[in-house]
């Protein structure tokens, strides 16, 4: 019997129209680099792992690492055993495990060393001899961004980002991309010269969350929402990145970089984009990015950043019932640092739908609990005839979207308290994952690195969304640039008082998680 012909235009195993067969990545081989760093140990080496458990992945899959570390294929395959077991989602699997095991391989070499990425092309030729992953390559940069451009041109004078015939090759880049507008092009560009844009997959693993791919099923699959989603009835928009540890040992990547960099640019304008987006045609790559690029594009900030914009860095305080260090104390930083922990801003959107609406967002580190959520918050009903009762006022509806811890989403409306008074109390109903469906939600990374191995790209960011972005944050982070040190906040409180000012102004308060 011959075989069944697979190429990147066509694989048997997949069919859009057929729901009843999970998606399965044909032959390939995903080459991590930075594979020792903590993202890799944490994320990507259990997401694969999870992958091949739950059949996800070709048997034809193979695994190599790129690192400096003086290892034998052992002993990386050791290293990944134990990552697996310590952090896998599904339960460890002996035969899953020696499948996958018999295709992992590991390079020693450092990003400038010409024989490390030659060594590196002949390990994937072998792989696909003896394994049958055909020549298809995806790239995991796992690595600091100033690492992009060396690797990049390594790639192609190895010719590793050529394809040859149907073959196919992909580079994943982690954030930051860039540090603002005119590095994020260059970097562009140092990336456009060794692959195709549509090769270039620019991870964001929020959007890899249940959560956020059900913000699209909540607003367009429910005639309920879409009267509502306008100005006319949305009074704000709040989006919160909170966490509660602090940065650790991360000195060398955050510090210059900051809360704003590190989670506005990419995270919370990428959630602003999905809530604000009208219905695409379709959820493919190309509607969806057409859409949220018409939301970044139509964005922009306040010209008073004094009052719409604020920041801070925490200090020592207690957080989870333990004593912890302000970030000038944290090992490795500089003690002038004025690096930023907590970031608001505040984001106008000049559409007709959302005209008038502000969109707050906020993220920061060591703040009272770690949550992520977006909250749609409804205008007040009239107070009459609630006003001549003497009960308390009606408070405003909102529509929370609960992204982490607990995935889930709840509605907040005004209820009746029992009793002969006509007084009315805010209740919520609440949907949640855990207990409504049987099905567990896989890690972000699982589904993102499924997506690089099968091509398909809506829930990666374009470049032009890029762009855009960095033009609507690059304003706050100069005007920041010369306005001194950001404002001190105590670890375990929910920020500095100038975020609390920055909703006043106009009339709202923070929603406590």
């Amino acid at each position: 019997m011959s075989p069944v012909p697979i190429s990147a235009g066509h694989n048997p195993l997949r069919d859009k129209k057929d729901r009843r067969l999970a998606r399965i990545a044909g032959p390939s081989a995903l080459v991590i680099f930075g594979v020792t760093g903590d993202l890799s140990q944490k994320k990507l080496l259990p997401a694969v792992y999870d992958l091949a458990n739950r059949g996800l992945l070709s048997p034809s899959f193979a695994l190599v690492g790129f690192g400096r570390r003086d290892w034998t294929d052992a002993d990386f395959t050791q290293f990944v055993r134990d990552c697996v077991e310590e952090r896998s989602r599904t339960k460890f699997n002996e035969t899953t495990w020696d499948q996958l095991a018999s295709g992992i391989r590991f390079v020693q070499g450092s990003f400038d060393e010409d024989s490390a990425f030659d060594d590196l092309r002949a390990t994937l030729q072998d792989q696909d001899r003896t394994r049958g992953t055909r020549g298809n390559y995806a790239f995991y940069l796992s690595v600091p961004p100033r690492a992009f451009p060396p690797v990049c041109e390594q790639l192609a004078r190895s010719g590793l980002s050529e394809a040859q015939g149907d073959s196919w090759r992909r580079v994943v880049i982690e954030k930051p991309f860039g540090h603002d507008l005119e590095s994020a092009r260059e970097l562009n560009e140092v990336v456009a010269k060794a692959f195709k844009p549509s090769d270039v997959f620019r991870i964001d693993h929020y959007l890899g969350k249940e959560t956020v791919q059900n913000l699209l099923a909540l607003r367009f699959s429910n005639q309920l929402f879409e009267p509502l989603w306008n100005s006319r009835y949305v009074d704000h928009v709040q989006i919160t990145m909170a966490e509660d540890i602090g940065v650790g040992g991360r000195a060398g990547y955050y510090d210059g970089i900051g809360a704003a960099r590190d989670v506005i640019q990419n995270h919370l304008l990428q959630l602003l984009a999905l809530t604000a987006m009208e219905e695409p045609a379709t959820f493919d790559a190309d509607d969806l990015a057409a859409e949220k690029a018409k939301i970044l594009s139509s964005a922009r900030v306040p010209e008073d950043l004094d009052e719409h914009a604020a920041r801070g860095q925490y200090t020592a305080g207690w957080q989870g019932g333990e004593q912890v260090v302000g970030y000038l104390e944290e090992g490795g930083f500089d003690p002038s640092s004025t690096t930023e922990t907590y970031a608001a801003i505040r984001v106008d959107i000049d559409t007709r739908r959302w005209a008038g609406v502000p969109f707050y967002l906020r993220t920061g580190k060591r703040l009272a609990r770690r949550v992520t959520e977006i909250a749609v918050v409804f205008k007040k009903a009239p107070p009459l005839p609630f006003s001549t009762t003497g009960g308390a006022e009606p408070g405003n509806n909102a529509l929370v979207i609960r992204i982490q811890p607990d995935e889930g989403a709840s509605l907040q409306f005004n209820a009746k308290v029992p009793g002969s008074a006509m007084e009315v109390r805010d209740v919520t109903m609440d949907f949640g994952y855990g207990h409504s469906f049987t099905e567990a939600s896989p890690e972000a990374y699982e589904r993102l690195i499924l997506d690089v191995l099968l091509g398909d790209a809506p829930l990666f960011p374009r470049h032009r969304e890029v762009e855009l972005s960095w033009k609507i944050l690059d304003p706050v982070i100069e005007h920041w640039a010369a306005s001194g040190a950001p404002e001190p906040y105590r670890a375990g409180t929910w920020g500095p008082p100038s975020s609390d000012k920055l909703l006043a102004i106009d009339g709202h308060a923070w929603r406590r998680p």
